[in-house]
């Protein structure tokens, strides 16, 4: 019997597949520039036949970018099976810009590589190598289906194609020869078999819940407790604003950003965090955006969810996702900076100390043993019902200079995908000093994203400016 491989995806990673539709694409991504440096080709083009062959290299370290999907008979589960008909040159493409190449083209680029769904079936991820960008640079926009991963292990995977060291190259990659798919009788028997042992674990329960009746039911009293509360937020929905509109399958990418030194500097004066800033920042960018088209901030519940990393040590560098979300009400209502700064990081400190994620993660793990769509029609209800107006994450990068084959990294801007009904997502990164502000937006209902993305660096001086006015104070890290 020839030996089969495949993996089972996470109630998580089944989620971002099952609310995806022909207008809400699920993948993440970024558009990153670079100096072109040791990749540089004859008239200003770049040594694409090195990317490949080094792109080739770093994903032989990682099954998954060879991997698709394919389903349980029944149940319709998706799992992660070898592609036996994989082609590297079909994931990694080559582009050049227009002259001038200048960053507006670039960002229309951006924008219409994002509006196309990654094709189900193949492996779920893109690299375009786009040469011809002013300044002596090129740019590569990437595309992976969340599915596949969440922000911090995507940015794990800079690790492995790109080094602080400018010498730094991936191992040349072995040969790779796929798997032989299971059956469908095979997934069809260890399907069964998986839900065999779930009347076991319940037994496990139970037997705890016997020999230690009073600390079980106190955690009971105390889950079921976070999940009204959670379930009580989901049918209290925000309020509807242009950026809870119903999407169409086009987008636009824009892009700004900020020093962090900076950003500490306002932090060390204001107090709070790092997000604390950054959430004052966007409090106020949307707050102007709805004044100056005359809109009524009174009694506007206005809300931001915030994915959270959840991994462990032992999970750093994973594919997949390892997340829970925290809803965070903005008060765009407060004139004043220093006391919108000050409600924000209350409003943070409120959240962190609900249940949300705690919530999260319970439910993900109930969906993971049960094997049902619980996630996924959830996550649909929470999009549908408003639970927060617009997603906001921020993720951690390399903190000096890293280089591609040599090409030294100038900026990455990040992408967040865009559920039903949500017109904006904002996606931050920080690296070599510098914040990155990624814009993502629906065409039609967005047309003037350039004006929320120009008022960033104006509401951050503003905040500079009365923080410099306020005395310091101790603050958290």
């Amino acid at each position: 019997m020839s030996y089969n491989h495949y993996d089972r995806l996470t109630a998580l990673d089944s989620a971002f597949l099952g609310i995806e539709d022909g207008n809400a694409h699920m993948h993440i991504g970024a558009v990153a520039l670079f100096d072109v440096g040791p990749l540089a080709a004859g008239k200003g083009g770049i040594d694409f036949e090195r990317i490949v062959e080094g792109v080739g290299a770093a994903i032989h370290q990682s099954d998954r970018f060879k991997q698709k999907l394919a389903y349980v008979p029944g149940s319709n589960w998706p799992v992660w099976i070898d592609d036996a008909s994989f082609n590297l040159r079909y994931h990694v493409r080559h582009t050049c810009l227009p002259a001038p190449g200048d960053e507006r083209l670039l960002k229309r680029l951006a924008g219409r590589i994002m509006s196309e769904e990654l094709d189900r079936g193949k492996p779920l991820w893109e690299l375009w190598f786009v040469e011809g960008v002013e300044d002596g640079r090129f740019a590569v926009i990437s595309k992976i289906h969340h599915a596949m991963a969440d922000g911090v292990s995507g940015a794990d995977l800079l690790s492995v194609l790109m080094g602080p060291d400018p010498e730094h190259s991936p191992e040349r990659a072995g040969g790779w020869e796929a798997r032989p798919a299971p059956t469908p009788q095979r997934l069809v028997v260890d399907e069964l078999t998986r839900l065999a042992r779930i009347p076991f674990s319940l037994m496990g329960v139970g037997w705890r819940a016997f020999t230690r009746p009073v600390e079980l039911l106190s955690t009971a009293r105390e889950e079921i407790a976070h999940l009204g509360e959670t379930l009580e937020q989901v049918m209290s929905p925000a309020s509807e604003t242009e950026f809870n509109q119903v999407i169409g399958p086009h987008r636009r990418f824009d892009w700004t950003r900020l020093e962090i030194a900076e950003i500490r500097e306002v932090k060390k004066q204001l107090g709070g965090t790092l997000n604390d800033v950054v959430l004052t920042v966007l409090t106020g960018v949307i707050r102007d955006h709805f004044i100056t088209r005359g809109l009524s901030l009174q009694d506007l519940d206005f809300r931001v969810m915030v994915p959270v990393n959840i991994r462990s040590l032992e999970e750093q560098g994973a594919l997949g996702n390892r997340l829970s979300m925290l809803v965070v009400p903005l008060p765009l209502d407060e004139v004043d900076p220093c006391r919108r700064h000050d409600r924000v990081c209350q409003a943070t400190l409120e959240a962190k100390a609900s249940s949300q994620k705690a919530v999260g993660e319970v439910l993900a793990e109930i969906a993971d043993i049960t094997g049902s769509g619980v996630l996924t029609r959830l996550v649909q209800i929470g999009l549908q019902s408003r639970v927060a107006n617009l997603v906001a994450t921020n993720v951690p990068g390399p903190p000096v200079a890293v280089y591609l084959f040599g090409a030294k990294l100038r900026e990455i801007y990040p992408v967040v995908p865009l559920g039903a009904n949500q017109t904006l997502g904002v996606a931050l990164f920080s690296y070599d000093g510098t914040l990155h502000w990624g814009f993502h937006a629906d065409w039609d209902q967005l047309p003037d994203l350039h004006e929320i993305v120009e008022l960033v660096n104006r509401e951050f001086a503003e905040l500079q400016a009365v923080a410099d006015r306020r005395p310091r104070v101790v603050s958290a890290s």
